[in-house]
């Protein structure tokens, strides 16, 4: 998650613990989650069919339902064609600027060994930000690690069946895939596919259905090496172009700042959403979303502008 800042000035100047936020918005995992059932009905056969005739008791007997129609598939998700010798590919941007859009990006990080510490108390989630988010109207991709979706399974569920947002992959583990990244624990090169599964299989689990197949590195670290150990898990590696800095601030103006200085047309924006280790997330989005949308900006998921 470190991997984020570009200095260790701005780390040491910008990122701090700060109070938690307050819990006056509604839960993440509440609202927008009303299953649909669409499976067809089978008619019965002619012969079988009800009479228009009256029936025993001299009423009409009723007429026969109308099978359903099955709901539309949705289209699949955009992906990138691999690269040289078959590398997994990289998204960072849309390459077609000529419109304002911009996809605003949230890592649900949790690792792999830190269960006891969410077992202490520790927030690792961020209802509030998903609450404003939802209030606000503004699409954005999660991506989120199979450990996280273990630990807040209902809020994965919550989130993975919301239309407004899409789950992405964050690994199960958030160890890195190339070292050193950080101090991060490091993945080995015979795991990392395992690793991409695990978490896909986490989200499943959990009964989210909104998940794309991008793949988003630990602390942004990679290499060659990672990006052919994934190739044949066919997902798209999504990193960012503009660093929003929300991890450990105490300050979500200036994170907000941040981001307003830096996005450009086509622009993807990485945040967090942990109430542990970025706790002024939401309170950034609240003055980031209506100023970007004042100067002509629309906000995207991560499908919808590799479209562009």
């Amino acid at each position: 998650m470190i991997g984020y800042f570009p200095s260790v000035i701005t780390f040491v100047r910008r990122f701090a613990t700060a109070a938690v936020l307050g819990a006056a918005l509604a839960g993440c995992g509440t609202g927008g989650d009303a299953e649909t059932h669409g499976s067809l009905a089978t008619p019965p056969p002619a012969s079988a069919a009800p009479s228009a005739s009256a029936s025993a008791s001299g009423r009409p007997a009723p007429a026969p339902s109308q099978p359903r129609t099955a709901r539309p598939e949705q289209s699949a998700p955009p992906t990138l064609a691999a690269g040289p010798g078959g590398l997994t590919p990289v998204f960072e941007r849309a390459p077609d600027t000529r419109t304002k859009a911009v996809a605003l990006t949230f890592d649900a990080d949790m690792t792999a060994d830190q269960g006891a510490r969410a077992a202490r108390g520790e927030h690792f989630d961020n209802p509030a930000l998903i609450a404003s988010l939802r209030s606000l109207k503004v699409p954005a991709t999660v991506f989120m690690t199979g450990r996280w979706a273990e630990e807040y399974p209902d809020q994965a569920r919550s989130i993975g069946r919301d239309p407004l947002f899409e789950i992405a992959n964050h690994s199960y583990s958030h160890h890195a895939f190339k070292s050193p990244c950080y101090g991060l624990p490091t993945v080995s090169g015979e795991q990392m596919r395992t690793d991409v599964e695990r978490a896909f299989t986490a989200f499943r689990k959990a009964g989210a259905r909104n998940v794309v197949p991008y793949f988003r590195f630990p602390g942004g670290c990679y290499d060659d090496e990672a990006l052919r150990a994934l190739a044949p898990a066919k997902v798209t590696a999504v990193q960012w172009d503009v660093v929003s800095g929300d991890a450990f601030a105490n300050d979500g103006n200036a994170v907000a700042e941040q981001v307003l200085a830096e996005v450009r047309p086509g622009s993807l924006v990485v945040m967090h959403c942990t109430r542990s280790a970025a706790p002024v997330t939401e309170q950034a989005i609240r003055r980031i979303v209506p100023e970007l949308r004042e100067r002509g900006y629309r906000f995207v998921k991560v499908s919808d502008l590799m479209k562009r």
